[in-house]
């Protein structure tokens, strides 16, 4: 658990983050985290005083099972709603299709879906690229394609800070591309990074990454695109 904001909370997990966004009516989880997510936002609620803050919705930012596994756990839970991109939907109900590399990780979703547990949900807003949520005086979604079709990352223009999803991974001194075997589109992926760039972030919360403060992660994708500036495809394998 991690305050990196007065208003955004940072659940930690040795896999993957997810972040609760506070505003004047209660809380904004972006994801629903993976194995054990619901325990360690519990943990992090209490930890960090905010237990008593309603959580009103679940932004979700792609249908890989490590980002939407207890998102109708804590919907029902929470009685919150569900944004979530359209053009993933076949991934909400457990029927997305995977091709070429990327059937790797489909068998792997196939495999955990039963064993984890997965319940189905449909989003209550569906979300386009320049949608806006009406939480923390403005949430817009930006569709950074790549990694799936529906891959959005959501702007908090007022504070200038991207959630950035699994547009990249930030461990360590250097951050890359996820692996091609989990990206329906690699070559849609720099596109994206730029595009994410191109708001002039004061700082960058990806999914996948260490405890370094957003900034930090806003400086390694410059450095992450500046490396792959010659690359045929982004991504690596």
């Amino acid at each position: 658990m991690r305050l990196i904001h007065p208003a955004i909370l940072q659940i930690r997990a040795p896999a993957i983050c997810f972040y609760a966004l506070r505003d004047s009516r209660g809380l904004i989880l972006i994801d629903g985290g993976f194995i054990g997510g619901p325990r360690l936002l519990s943990r992090a609620l209490r930890r960090s005083g905010w237990q008593d803050e309603p959580i009103q919705g679940i932004v979700v930012t792609h249908g890989h099972l490590d980002h939407i596994l207890n998102v109708n756990y804590l919907a029902k839970k929470y009685h919150a709603w569900i944004a979530a991109p359209r053009l993933d939907a076949d991934y909400y109900v457990g029927k997305a299709k995977y091709t070429g590399k990327t059937r790797i990780t489909g068998w792997l979703e196939a495999v955990g879906r039963p064993l984890l547990a997965f319940r189905r949900f449909t989003p209550d807003h569906w979300l386009a690229d320049g949608d806006v949520l009406d939480v923390a005086n403005g949430l817009t979604a930006v569709h950074l394609p790549g990694h799936t079709a529906g891959h959005m990352g959501f702007w908090w223009k007022q504070e200038r800070l991207l959630f950035s999803g699994d547009l990249f991974v930030s461990y360590g001194s250097r951050a890359q591309f996820p692996l091609n075997i989990l990206n329906a589109n690699p070559l849609q992926i720099r596109p994206s990074a730029l595009k994410a760039l191109a708001l002039k972030p004061a700082g960058i919360l990806p999914n996948h990454c260490d405890a370094a403060e957003p900034p930090v992660h806003v400086k390694r994708l410059e450095q992450l695109l500046e490396r792959h500036t010659l690359a045929p495809h982004a991504g690596h394998s």
